[in-house]
């Protein structure tokens, strides 16, 4: 569910606490097999303190919104 509201896969791995990635593919595959997902056209990210906020804003990336019980904020922009 994580994967399919904010699309970032390391920051999946983290919460899920995976220590290999593909571990977390595996729970891709199958958010992309319960959501038929299309593709859209906005890339989205979570920044979990201000440094990789500050990173996805130099990078172009627009802040949606955030305070999630878990600190993230997220960010999108076009593809």
């Amino acid at each position: 569910m994580e994967y399919h509201r904010t699309k970032d896969l390391l920051y999946v791995k983290k919460i899920l606490g995976h220590k290999t990635i593909q571990n977390t593919l595996k729970y891709i595959d199958l958010e992309a097999a319960i959501f038929e997902t299309v593709d859209d056209q906005w890339t989205a990210r979570v920044a979990s303190d201000v440094k990789e906020a500050t990173t996805l804003i130099e990078a172009g990336f627009d802040y949606v919104t955030g305070d999630y019980s878990d600190g993230g904020k997220i960010f999108r922009k076009r593809k």
